[in-house]
């Protein structure tokens, strides 16, 4: 999962009963446009050995087309360039998903052969044993049959894709009259299909956090770090804030190797301080809280300029709805496989936590949930696949406790535990693009690997 210097112990063994398939695999993304001329931003995905991928179209900037349609058809070309990309990354993880699941097939079939062959030559209590675990697999022949089909659709879709750059190809030698309007439809249905089915096996239910993985000691007791959660697979900067209130210096660090030597690092200068630890880079921004105020600040780093900035309405700031520990974390920003969120408190929902959708272009609040959990009684939280996840403790013994679902606006109690190694959790953060919690614990920079599993119905539909 993490590519770079620190690897991340292997997983653990899948348990029974095995209702549950890990889906750790890609992340379906919408489109995003920067502010700059462009630049496109398509699917996020993570390759089988584990490194995270994310797939972009930038135009050559000092380049001038001599002709509409050569631009518009080189346009098109770059898309569907992209979406093969991608296409490979999620036919390799989905063929590696089956593979397991098949050896799960042959065990189940092991078992009913033992059962059929034993007769009465078994104990009562092996007997039953035997037949629990065999009650225990039966699901997985729905899960068989789902990933069966999930490789039929992959092949289909990989058919049309080679289709469709074979007409590209021969409208480029040709560069006669076609027709842009239809070509791009093309593109853009096979994109929305692909990402439909990267979301389908890639979104999941926490299910377990690894154990602490230590970074780098650095800073004081409070802080954030943060990679961009939608920048390419070869950009793999770290920002780092030290501190929780009136701070305005950010580092930039070009790799996670640069980061734990101290090295190669420039810095930015914000022009308004920042308030807490819930700060987020997202597609080349910082979004964080700006200080003595409930106003959402976008800083863009390569122009070095606030591209916008506005208030979240009825949020809470200046320590009136922090989380447990305090430190002016009243409004935490957080990105996920759907996008960017804010969590926050206002005196209308009686200091329970709200959960809003914003819009990363205009910092509008596009949805909000009331989840009804109390922030202060919250250690921390954080968004995976759109569910917030809230700790009931930032200190020793903390464990996941409270899971709010935006697509059923509902909730359950949790027990999720993860080992607080420092005793004192500043700021928590998931990065999707890594699958991994971002950690800020009493000076130590520390990461942690996330176990999401699919559930998947016996009828064999997701």
């Amino acid at each position: 999962m993490w590519p770079l210097t620190v690897p991340p112990p292997p997983p653990p063994p899948l348990p029974l009963p095995l209702l549950l398939l890990l889906c750790s695999g890609l992340a379906g993304q919408t489109l995003f446009q920067s502010p700059e001329e462009g630049w496109q931003l398509y699917t996020s995905a993570q390759a089988p050995d584990g490194k995270c991928i994310c797939t972009a179209v930038i135009p050559a900037q000092s380049t001038c087309s001599r002709d509409g349609r050569s631009r518009e058809l080189r346009q098109i070309m770059e898309k569907v360039q992209n979406v093969s990309q991608s296409m490979e990354v999620l036919e390799l993880r989905t063929y590696r998903d089956l593979q397991y699941v098949r050896s799960m097939e042959t065990l189940m079939r092991s078992l009913d052969a033992r059962l059929r062959a034993a007769d009465g030559s078994l104990s009562a209590k092996s007997f039953q044993e035997m037949k629990d675990r065999m009650t225990e697999l039966l699901p997985l022949s729905s899960v068989l049959e789902q990933y069966k089909a999930d490789m039929r659709t992959v092949a289909r879709l990989r058919e049309e894709l080679r289709n469709l750059s074979g007409s590209l190809a021969a409208i480029q030698e040709e560069m006669g009259a076609y027709g842009y309007g239809d070509l791009q439809q093309r593109v853009m249905a096979l994109e929305a299909r692909l990402r439909a089915c990267a979301q389908k096996l890639g979104c999941g239910k926490l299910t377990g956090v690894s154990n602490p993985i230590t970074i780098r000691a650095m800073g004081s007791r409070f802080g954030s770090w943060m990679t961009d959660t939608m920048a390419p697979s070869a950009d793999s900067r770290v920002w780092y804030m030290d501190g929780y209130y009136k701070g305005r210096r950010v580092l930039e660090f070009r790799t996670l190797g640069d980061f734990i030597k101290g090295q190669n690092f420039i810095q930015h200068l914000l022009p308004q301080p920042w308030a807490g630890t819930g700060h987020v880079v997202y597609n080349g921004s910082l979004f964080y809280n700006k200080y003595q105020s409930n106003v959402v600040v976008k800083y863009h780093f390569r122009s070095r300029s606030v591209l916008v900035q506005r208030s979240l309405p009825g949020a809470g700031y200046n320590n009136t709805f922090p989380y447990s520990w305090g430190g002016f974390s009243d409004m935490d920003f957080m990105v996920d496989e759907s996008g960017l969120w804010a969590v926050y408190t206002t005196n209308q929902n009686a200091g329970n936590i709200v959960v809003s959708r914003l819009d990363p272009h205009t910092l509008e609040v596009v949805r909000s949930w009331d989840t009804g959990y109390p922030k202060r009684s919250a250690g921390e939280a954080f968004m995976i696949c759109g569910v917030l996840y809230v700790t009931n403790s930032h200190l020793a013994g903390a464990k996941v406790y409270f899971a709010y679902f935006t697509n059923t606006s509902s909730y359950e109690y949790t027990d999720v535990p993860f080992h607080n190694q420092y005793s004192h959790i500043s700021m928590l953060d998931y990065n999707p693009r890594e699958r991994a919690l971002y950690t800020w614990n009493n000076g130590h920079q520390v990461l942690y690997n996330v176990t999401l599993f699919h559930v998947i119905s016996t009828a064999g539909g997701p």
